[in-house]
């Protein structure tokens, strides 16, 4: 019990999570919800490399929800902007 009190706890990007949730990709955000919430569990419980296994997974997959996220509204707007332009070249909007 000692040895838990020598290791800091890991972050677990919890905020992170919920912005990747909320404002990204719903399905990756979740599970770093449920990864970040792991991470003070395991590290409650004394199982220090659980923590920081489960603090990676969190940070992992938000970047990965919000880089998905990104790569997809870029698509969005690309789609959009050569729909556009095409509909100017051929109608004189």
């Amino acid at each position: 019990m000692e040895e838990q009190n020598l290791q800091y706890k890991p972050e677990n990007y919890m905020v992170l999570a919920i912005f990747c949730t909320v404002c990204c990709c719903l399905p990756a955000g979740i599970y770093s919800i449920v990864k970040a919430n792991d991470v003070n569990t395991f590290y409650a419980m004394g199982r220090y490399q659980e923590a920081l296994k489960a603090s990676a997974e969190a940070k992992k997959w938000s970047i990965i929800g919000i880089i998905v996220s990104a790569v997809i509204w870029a698509l969005y707007l690309l789609f959009y902007l050569v729909v556009f332009v095409f509909a100017y070249a051929n109608n004189g909007i």
